[in-house]
């Protein structure tokens, strides 16, 4: 059989940060993990499952972040995620009755809304048992999905450089996490924000790690002329594999001016009935007292820079994700014909992606992937593998350090450190530093002051999340994300004065380990800069 010509190695990292309020009867900002999981991770998961069963051929890399894996699994989230689909299986029984009447133009795609929650309400009771997490080990038992890790709390790594203890802690206890929920060591990692500085890879080889993925950038500013481009991974120095992610190609998906996601066909997302029906309406389906939300419910396509849109039409977009699907392709080959005579094996195509933009910010991108996979299954010139299927070829590779860089905008750290957020990291920076010193001076604690010291070092990790800063950067819920960052600086320092004073407080304690159950198994040792595992001066 004929070698194919190319490769694409899709690589998803879904991720949420760690948003979760039992103290309170419903919270807003939880509404963000569960329009991932009724969006994005169960039509996924459907998708990947349909394909398998008709045994057409196709491998994935996921990464499932530690927060999101412990969302996931959390019994109380679970709870809520139910309550949440089954409200929005009564707005839409009570939004089919009211088109039905005032709009029977969007019926058929209220119908299909509706279908989808009672499809999602019965694989999440049914097949998953309400652990969703399961439903991806299964994927990848069988072959179809490669499951990696991601930074613990899925920090922007290069503004920490100058903290070993920070940097190991975040990618050490995400491997550990990893082993939890999936009872095996991740042989990937993805980079947060396709964060990278020279170094970092020493960590990531110290906990086995094979690959990570970088910036389109980050081969090309190498102090080291690239010899393939974008086209192969590189070895580090140490044996790690990079993959740059191919901007032309990944534009074609991800840009919000030119990709395929503006098509004027495709439905809008930011027009929903949360925003655009009377209060007396939709008041039971939003937050109190009338804050409102988004519900799913949209019924209008792009249609262009306009505020009249037109309505969305089901048959027009399905057309238009075929013809993309076979742009794509189209745009691959063409590639790969480009280079046939220019590189010495055939070339790798690395496409990185959050996820979430799969589904639930472009509604149609689940259908765009799956017509992608099956024209990629016949096609002659290119086929789905993964960065462990390229590595295993044993391919000759050239050994450089990557440059510094990110995928945010600017191609370095803009995003995280620009005049509204930056002021953070110098908080940050202390918690870190006086983490370090609590671990220094009570090393190998028990009982009470173990736990006490855990939830200090837990403290650091969480406003080590790089959500945070983004947030700010982008003016979305910033109240939200100021509020998680103080409150997690706050805490630390709860643990660090009363540790000054040689003492635990055990009610705060009490109450802080069951509002942030993640990490049960953190070792505040991991910040001691003595250990051995603290050696690397980034």
């Amino acid at each position: 059989m004929k070698m194919k010509s190319s490769s694409i190695g899709f690589i998803l990292n879904a991720h949420m940060p760690f948003v979760r309020h039992p103290e309170y009867p419903r919270f807003l900002e939880e509404d963000w993990l569960f329009e991932a999981i009724s969006e994005t991770y169960l039509p996924l998961l459907r998708m990947f499952r349909r394909l398998r069963d008709e045994e057409v051929p196709f491998r994935f890399t996921i990464s499932l972040s530690p927060t999101l894996c412990t969302m996931l699994a959390d019994p109380v989230l679970q709870g809520r995620f139910t309550d949440y689909l089954k409200l929005h299986e009564e707005l839409g029984e009570k939004e089919l009755e009211r088109c039905g009447i005032e709009n029977p133009t969007v019926l058929p795609l209220v119908n299909r809304y509706v279908e989808q929650i009672k499809t999602n309400l019965e694989d999440y009771f049914e097949l998953y048992e309400c652990n969703i997490l399961s439903g991806f080990l299964d994927l990848e038992q069988s072959g179809h999905l490669e499951l990696i890790t991601t930074a613990a709390t899925h920090a922007f790594l290069p503004l920490y450089s100058n903290y070993p203890s920070a940097v190991n802690a975040q990618i050490e206890l995400a491997v550990q996490s990893h082993v939890d929920f999936f009872k095996h060591r991740p042989r990937g990692f993805w980079l947060p924000e396709c964060g990278y500085y020279p170094g970092l890879e020493e960590y990531l080889k110290d906990e086995e790690i094979s690959f990570f993925q970088l910036g389109a950038q980050a081969l090309a500013l190498s102090e080291t002329p690239v010899k393939r481009g974008n086209y192969a991974p590189v070895s580090c120095p140490n044996g790690v594999y990079g993959f740059a992610r191919d901007f032309h190609l990944t534009s074609l998906v991800w840009s919000n001016i030119e990709g395929y996601p503006s098509d004027p066909a495709y439905r809008e997302f930011y027009r929903d009935i949360g925003y655009d029906l009377p209060i007396d309406y939709i008041r039971p389906y939003i937050h109190e007292p009338e804050v409102r939300v988004f519900t799913g419910f949209k019924y209008f396509a792009v249609t262009g820079k306009t505020d009249n849109k037109e309505y969305y039409n089901i048959e027009r977009a399905q057309q238009r994700v075929n013809e993309h699907a076979k742009n794509f392709l189209y745009e691959v080959e063409k590639k790969s014909g480009k280079l046939e005579n220019l590189l010495d094996h055939p070339p790798f195509f690395t496409l990185a992606f959050d996820a979430e933009l799969f589904g639930h910010w472009w509604y149609e991108g689940i259908d765009w992937l799956e017509q992608v996979i099956r024209l990629a299954a016949a096609s002659e010139k290119a086929s789905l593998r993964t960065p462990l299927d390229y590595i295993a070829k044993s391919y000759d590779v050239q050994t450089l350090t990557p440059s510094f860089s990110s995928w945010g905008e600017g191609g370095f750290a803009d995003v995280w450190t620009d005049g509204e957020n930056v002021w953070s990291y110098r908080h940050i920076h202390k918690a870190i530093e006086r983490m370090e010193e609590l671990a220094t001076r009570f090393p190998n604690q028990n009982s009470l002051k173990k736990r006490f010291l855990n939830q200090a070092a837990r403290e650091v990790m969480l406003s080590m999340a790089s959500d945070w800063p983004f947030i700010i950067h982008n003016g979305t819920s910033t109240g939200y994300a100021l509020k998680r960052l103080k409150d997690h600086l706050k805490n630390f320092n709860v643990v660090y004065e009363h540790m000054c004073k040689n003492a635990v407080n055990t009610e705060w304690l009490v109450k802080s380990e069951k509002r942030d159950n993640v990490f049960p198994d953190i070792d505040y040792n991991m910040f001691d800069v003595n250990s051995t595992r603290n050696r690397y001066n980034g």
